[in-house]
């Protein structure tokens, strides 16, 4: 299974937000985001502080794919 993070990066652009605004906003560390910029999985902790961040549902942020 691959994760991806589109959904979260359309997201800050429809609210004018880079990363380090959202870094800060949501109070998670440089290397959570790192990770989210690789597609790489990240602790629900992150995700959940991202949600409350930007007023959305935990599922608006990331889709899977299955890997061939």
């Amino acid at each position: 299974m691959k994760i991806q993070y589109n959904k979260l990066w359309k997201l800050l652009i429809d609210k004018n937000m880079n990363k380090v605004q959202l870094r800060d906003k949501a109070s998670i560390s440089s290397n959570s985001l790192a990770k989210l910029g690789k597609n790489e999985p990240v602790h629900m902790d992150v995700l959940m502080k991202i949600a409350t961040a930007l007023d959305c549902k935990v599922e608006d942020l990331f889709e899977t794919h299955q890997e061939n």
